[in-house]
């Protein structure tokens, strides 16, 4: 069996997410002869060029890295065979043309942060949440020709509380998922791998699928019960944030970002998206089985608040209402 040291492996990846299984190969000793991540994008006010977390992992870690444009240039294919790997990793990349992922002579395997078949797709973290989902989980799966599609190799389950958000359930994928890396790649060095074709795997329910959020995804619409409304907020919290339009009196609409929400169950007469609040303590908006209580929201240009520190610097009456 040849050793983990000895194993050329080449890593692929972007956001933090990417970077714990990154950190979990270098620190567990597996021979990471490259790394290949997104070029540099301009961010913030000053458009200066941002690296990504995988590419300041690897330059502080002194590993050769590549920032193709085009995965299909014929430069960034040689260099890539150059580097002579014997197994390629992927998490939270891009979609990889064959020429790239049929290459090492072990396959290529990518880390994704769904319970495959379920959630194929850019985002499967938020949709499980906004889906109001109990369980989700990681899988690593060997990849093919269509996307998300290929034998799973091995996969973790974890529950996924009422009270956890996006971003709680992202760190622990993100942890569990950087030993799922190592456990699979020492699986694949003992052959022990013994992938399953997806089609073959028990799925409870309906296939959901995992498409990219755009800014439009992200507006509540209050004309949904509670549960749906608080489920679609803690999908999206902390990031990219829920929003919805609050109609001033005077007609002026703003954007307000919701973050924090508890659910309130109760019969009423009023129009879903209607505000009520005392001006001081609390927020509560309408859906149609009962209101949504704001916790924590943020309006343009100001930090995110608790909603009495919202309350003592703006002036909010049952006048506004959400759009």
């Amino acid at each position: 069996m040849m050793k983990k040291e000895d194993l050329r492996i080449v890593y692929m990846g972007t956001p933090d997410f990417a970077v714990e299984a990154l950190r979990c190969l270098v620190e567990g000793g597996y021979n990471v002869v490259g790394v290949i991540t997104m070029p540099d994008k301009p961010a913030g006010r000053g458009h200066k060029l941002q690296f990504s977390p995988v590419k300041q992992y690897a330059l502080e870690q002194n590993l050769p890295l590549l920032q193709p444009e085009k995965l299909k240039d014929e430069a960034f294919v040689q260099a890539l065979r150059d580097w002579k790997a014997d197994l390629q990793i992927v998490v939270a990349f891009r979609m990889l043309p064959e020429v790239v992922w049929n290459m090492p002579r072990l396959g290529t395997f990518n880390l994704h942060a769904s319970l495959l078949p379920q959630y194929r797709g850019a985002a499967p973290i938020n949709w499980a949440v906004i889906n109001g989902d109990t369980e989700t989980g990681i899988t690593t799966f060997f990849l093919c020709h269509e996307i998300d599609t290929g034998e799973v190799i091995q996969q973790v389950r974890i529950p996924i509380a009422d009270t956890d958000n996006v971003g709680i359930v992202h760190d622990k994928l993100m942890m569990l998922g950087g030993k799922l890396v190592t456990e699979t790649v020492d699986a694949i060095l003992s052959d022990a791998v013994k992938p399953i074709p997806q089609e073959e795997m028990v799925v409870v329910g309906e296939l959901r699928p995992a498409p990219k959020i755009f800014k439009e995804t992200c507006c509540i619409d209050w004309n949904q019960p509670v549960k749906r409304i608080y489920d679609f907020i803690r999908g999206l919290s902390p990031y990219p944030a829920a929003w919805s339009e609050l109609v001033q009196p005077d007609g002026e609409v703003v954007v307000m970002k919701i973050f924090e929400t508890e659910k309130i169950i109760k019969s009423h007469q009023f129009t879903p998206g209607t505000l009520l609040t005392d001006g001081k303590s609390y927020i509560h908006i309408a859906a149609t089985d009962g209101f949504i209580g704001i916790h924590a929201l943020q309006l343009p240009g100001k930090k995110r608040l608790r909603t009495d520190e919202l309350l003592r610097g703006f002036r909010l009456t049952e006048e506004f209402r959400m759009a």
